[in-house]
């Protein structure tokens, strides 16, 4: 999966345009790599994404297409 898309439905980010912006800025990390919004997410992945002075980190758990509310926080988890 692709990692914009996997930022907006696992709603860490609400929208896959601004998910792209992220990328393009340099502001997303796959295991410590810059990446672009086409790179591919394997579960187990460690991401990090920098907003303004905050810094997230989150590990890949479960890759879906689509997910319920609910459920979306299922596919990560905050380091």
């Amino acid at each position: 999966m692709r990692v914009d898309k996997f930022l907006k439905v696992s709603r860490i980010i609400k929208r896959r345009t601004i998910a792209n912006e992220a990328c393009d800025a340099g502001r997303v990390t796959i295991n410590g790599k810059v990446v672009k919004a086409g790179a591919d997410v394997k579960v187990g992945d460690i991401i990090e994404i920098k907003f303004g002075s905050q810094t997230s980190k989150i590990e890949v758990v479960n890759l879906t297409e689509s997910v319920k509310k609910e459920d979306a926080a299922s596919m990560y988890k905050s380091l």
